[in-house]
């Protein structure tokens, strides 16, 4: 298969598969998904808690017989476990459902927390979010700890702000390995994503289709970023289609990407994004940036994101 099984040296001297499986949605889907993507060459796996997916993702890996030494896991700690107390036992959780000893990544989903207990979308009796009192900054700590503890190899965050970056720096110890953001040629964030290297932390990049995913009401009235007449014209010339030329230039800003499917064809294909577009080719990709954000749920989650970020909806 023609990929280049491209990989990235993480501050913790660690290196993540540039191609990463994620295993958002599609619950009942995933086991088989995982293991025809692990069949094709996949070796970087990406679930979550609130996914639900973290017992499907284990045994496709049980089934698999890929070595546990040649896999990159990642999985995320929900907003519900922000207690420092909570963190521990939300780690174990984890692993127990995916049959692991240790992660490779173990990564804060959001910076907001919810209320604390059993509830993974706590609501009060009007359905409005019941939120939590533990800052990120404690919570953070207590991934620390678990990171010292060897339950993880790496810690990290995700869909955090440059401000809220900017706290976790000077009040941590513990450099995150990873970023993982909403990031695609319609939201290339070129400013944030040099912030985040200056400081030595690894960008991956999720939904890097933009609005092919159904969930995105914003993406709806409007053409799909895979079809973008700039990206299927580049694809042409190396036989490639809109959705691995998007691929393509993550890889080329040194960024993993993890792109889901549950279609074997399109599991394949995928990773084959990771090819090698030629300067002039990645230029006019850069040019297509709009600024489009597709996932904010500010609303929902009693919290305000990406409040200094590009694609902000004012």
């Amino acid at each position: 298969m023609a990929t280049l099984n491209t990989k990235f040296k993480l501050n913790t001297g660690s290196e993540i598969p540039a191609v990463g499986f994620g295993t958002w949605q599609d619950k009942d889907a995933q086991e088989d998904a995982v293991l025809e993507a692990l069949k094709a060459g996949y070796r970087h796996i990406d679930t979550a808690r609130i996914y639900g997916t973290e017992p499907a993702v284990g045994k496709a890996i049980k089934e698999s017989g890929v070595p546990r030494r040649d896999l990159f896991i990642t999985t995320k700690l929900w907003n519900n476990s922000f207690h420092p107390d909570d963190v521990e036992p939300a780690i174990d959780a984890s692993l127990e459902d995916l049959g692991l000893d240790y992660l490779d990544l173990y990564l804060m989903h959001w910076p907001s927390p919810f209320a604390r207990g059993g509830e993974l979308m706590p609501k009060d009796s009007n359905g409005k979010m019941k939120t939590g009192d533990t800052n990120y900054v404690e919570t953070y700590k207590a991934m620390e700890k678990v990171l010292k503890a060897g339950k993880t190899k790496a810690i990290g965050i995700s869909n955090f702000s440059r401000a809220e970056l900017e706290r976790l720096l000077k009040e941590t110890t513990v450099v995150p390995a990873v970023h993982q953001l909403e990031l695609h040629p319609w939201l290339q964030q070129k400013d944030f994503v040099e912030f985040n290297k200056s400081k030595g932390i690894h960008i991956t990049q999720y939904s890097p289709f933009g609005n092919q995913n159904e969930v995105y009401d914003s993406g709806k009235n409007m053409g799909k970023l895979i079809e973008d007449p700039t990206l299927t014209e580049i694809g042409k010339k190396y036989g490639k289609n809109g959705a691995q030329v998007a691929l393509a230039w993550g890889i080329a800003q040194g960024h993993s990407v993890i792109p889901k499917s549950k279609t074997p064809a399109r599991i394949r294909a995928n990773l084959e994004g990771d090819f090698k577009l030629e300067p002039a080719d990645l230029q006019k990709i850069n040019s297509v940036d709009k600024q489009l954000r597709f996932n904010d749920p500010s609303g929902s989650f009693g919290w305000d994101f990406y409040t200094d970020l590009d694609g902000k909806k004012k």
